[in-house]
C-alpha cells in the first residue's frame, strides 16, 4: 500500500491515524510517510522512497539505525526472554553506566518512557520537600502528565493549545509557568512563593520549541534561587541527555558555572537506544524517599525491561568511545553552517544553532530566546521548506517546534546532499 492508502486505513482505527500527534503532519499539511525500514542515516517509506533521517526516532538513534553492536546485544537478549517481572543483572549494569557518566546522581530508577520519568520525578520532589508548588517554563515539554501539560510546547504548540482538554484546573493550580530565560519573572516567582516551591523543572536546552538554550546567567540564577529556598532543580534531559554531550547538558553548564549541578535529572531516548526506556535519578537522600524504602510510590511492570536495557547499554558503550562526541558535534555543526550559508546565498533569513548531535533552525533574523519569539518566526516558510526537502528525500521534523538530530551514521556526503537540496528548494 502507498502512504496515502495507509493513512486512510490508519485513520479508521487510530485517532488521527497516528499514535503520537506530531506524526500526523497536521502542522505542515500533507500525508505522513509510513516508514517500512531504516538503516544507518536513512529511512525508507512504504513506497520505497529513501530519506536522509534527521528525526532519529526523535533523538534515540544517536548511532543511526541498525548499528551492529546494538543489534547483536538486542538479539542475544531476546533469546533469553522478553520480560520477567523480576530484577536482572543488566538493570544494575545500565544504572551503573548512567551514574558513571552523571556525577550529580547517586541512584537512578529505570522506567519505560520520558513522560513516566518526569511524572515520577515530580511526585518524588513533592514527597521529598513536603511542598506542593512546581515551576515550569512556557514552551518546555515534560511529557503528558496532567500537572505538566501547561503551555508545554511541542505537539501542543503545533496545534496552538496552551494546555490540554481533560486536565481540570485544580490539577494545575500549583503549577507556576514562567517565560524561559526571563530573569525578572524568576526572581518574582521565588520572592512570592519561595517557601512553597517543591521543584523547578526545566529543559536546559529546550527541544520542544525547536532548539532554545537556557542562558548561563539564567541558569546561574535559577540554581541560586533553588538553593536559597530549598527547592529542587530538576533537569529534564530526556532529549539532551547523552545527546548534546557525554555528560548531558548539565555537564556543559558545569563547565560554565563553578560547582553547578541539578538536584534531580530525568533521562530517556538515548539511554534506551530506540527501545522504550527512561530514568530519573538524584542523590541518595532524595531517591531513598521512593518505595520500597520510602513513602513515595512508583512502580512499573516493564521497568528495566531486559531487551530495552540491552539496547541502551550497548548504545551507551558505543558513545563512550574516544572522539565520538567530537565527531558527532562536527557533523552537526557542518549541517547547520551549510544550511545557514545556503540560506544567506538565497537571501532567506535564517538562524540556527547546535550542540553535540542536536540542532535547530528558524526562519528569522536571530535565534529566539523564548517561546513567544519562536511563535513569531516564519511558520509558512518553514512548512514550504519542509515539503520541498521531503520531496528531495530529506526528512526534517514535520513541525517548526521540534529540534533535529544528527547520528554518527550521517556521512559528509549525507550532509552535503542535504545542503544541496536546500539550495535547490530555495531557488
Amino acid at each position: 500500500m502507498n502512504n496515502h492508502e495507509l493513512f486512510e486505513r490508519a485513520q479508521r482505527v487510530i485517532p488521527g491515524g497516528v499514535n503520537s500527534p506530531v506524526r500526523a503532519f497536521r502542522a505542515v499539511g500533507g500525508t505522513p510517510r509510513f516508514i517500512a525500514r531504516a538503516q544507518g542515516p536513512h529511512m525508507f517509506d512504504a513506497e520505497g522512497k529513501r530519506y536522509i533521517d534527521y528525526i532519529g526516532s526523535w533523538g534515540p538513534m544517536i548511532l543511526g539505525h541498525g548499528h551492529p553492536a546494538v543489534l547483536e546485544a538486542v538479539q542475544k537478549a531476546a533469546l533469553d526472554g522478553f520480560s520477567f517481572g523480576a530484577p536482572t543483572e543488566r538493570e544494575v549494569e545500565l544504572a551503573e553506566e548512567i551514574l558513571s557518566l552523571v556525577p550529580s546522581m547517586e541512584q537512578v530508577r529505570l522506567v519505560s518512557s520520558g513522560t513516566e520519568a518526569a511524572m515520577s520525578a515530580l511526585r518524588l520532589a513533592r514527597g521529598a520537600t513536603g511542598r506542593k508548588k512546581i515551576v515550569k517554563f512556557e514552551g518546555c515539554y515534560h511529557g503528558h502528565a496532567d500537572a505538566l501539560l501547561v503551555k508545554a510546547g511541542s505537539g501542543l504548540a503545533t496545534f496552538g493549545n496552551p494546555t490540554s482538554a481533560g486536565v481540570p484546573p485544580e490539577v494545575v493550580q500549583h503549577t507556576l509557568v514562567l517565560e524561559y530565560n526571563n530573569l525578572a519573572q524568576l526572581d518574582d516567582a521565588f520572592s512570592r512563593h519561595g517557601p512553597e516551591i517543591a521543584c523547578v523543572m526545566i529543559e536546559p536546552i529546550a527541544g520542544n520549541m525547536n532548539f532554545v538554550r537556557a542562558s548561563v546567567p539564567f541558569m546561574t540564577r535559577l540554581r541560586e534561587l533553588c538553593t536559597k529556598h530549598g527547592a529542587l532543580l530538576v533537569f529534564d534531559e530526556v532529549m539532551t541527555g547523552f545527546r548534546v554531550a557525554l555528560g548531558g547538558a548539565q555537564s556543559l553548564y558545569a563547565q560554565a558555572i563553578p560547582g553547578f549541578e541539578p538536584d534531580m535529572s530525568v533521562f530517556g531516548k538515548v539511554i534506551g537506544g530506540g527501545m522504550p526506556l527512561a530514568a530519573f535519578g538524584a542523590k541518595r537522600a532524595v531517591m531513598e524517599q521512593l518505595a520500597p524504602l520510602g513513602p513515595v510510590y512508583q512502580a512499573g511492570t516493564l521497568s528495566g525491561n531486559p531487551i530495552a536495557t540491552a539496547c541502551g547499554l550497548a548504545t551507551l558503550r558505543e558513545i563512550r568511545k574516544p572522539g565520538f562526541f567530537e565527531a558527532l558535534a562536527a557533523s552537526t555543526r557542518s549541517l547547520v553552517d551549510g544550511l545557514l550559508g545556503a540560506a544567506k546565498d538565497a537571501g532567506v533569513p535564517m538562524a540556527g544553532d547546535s550542540e553535540g548531535g542536536m540542532f535547530g533552525f528558524f526562519f528569522a533574523d536571530a535565534l529566539p530566546q523564548n517561546y513567544g519569539a519562536v511563535l513569531a518566526t516564519d511558520k509558512e516558510r518553514f512548512n514550504r521548506f519542509f515539503h520541498g526537502m521531503l520531496d528531495e528525500g530529506v526528512y526534517f521534523a514535520p513541525a517548526l517546534y521540534e529540534a533535529g538530530f544528527v547520528s554518527a551514521a550521517h556521512t559528509a556526503d549525507d550532509i552535503a546532499d542535504t545542503v544541496q537540496s536546500a539550495r535547490k528548494v530555495w531557488k
